[in-house]
């Protein structure tokens, strides 16, 4: 027999809790963003917390990606990932040409004031590219009570 210790060692509850991901396919539709949307306000529910800009920001991103980066018979990601009280928001489409621009709104319009919202809930957001062709618009917002 070996001298090494063949005892199996569990991660500590602390560094399971310390970071959180959640990640769904969608479809690029209007019904697939409204189900980003409920599936954050569950996925943070499980997680013991809730933000309403956390709720807001999906709305708004899972929404841009099933109108402005919708590839038919393409889905859109959402990944949620909760790391020592900061939560990111991500949505990944395949519209990779289509880059978000933040830009004050017509007047007349009811539509066109998605990013501005985005931009006034998140502590900080932006666009990264992954392999081609997508694109990931991510937001990031500080969690009261999740500093693991």
């Amino acid at each position: 027999m070996s001298d090494v210790n063949q005892e199996t060692v569990e991660p500590s509850a602390e560094l399971a809790e310390a970071a959180r991901t959640f990640t769904q396919l969608l479809s690029a539709t209007p019904r697939g963003a409204r189900l980003a949307r409920l599936l954050a306000v569950e996925q943070l529910r499980t997680w013991g917390t809730s933000s309403e800009a956390a709720t807001h920001v999906v709305a708004e991103l899972a929404a841009n990606a099933a109108t402005h980066g919708r590839v038919p018979g393409r889905s859109f990601r959402l990944t949620l990932s909760l790391v020592a009280g900061t939560l990111r928001i991500e949505l990944t489409d395949t519209r990779r040409e289509r880059l978000p621009q933040v830009r004050l709104p017509c007047p007349e319009r009811e539509t066109g004031r998605g990013l501005l919202l985005v931009e006034a809930l998140a502590d900080r957001w932006g666009v990264s590219w992954d392999k081609v062709p997508c694109k990931t618009v991510w937001a990031e917002i500080t969690v009261p009570g999740q500093h693991i």
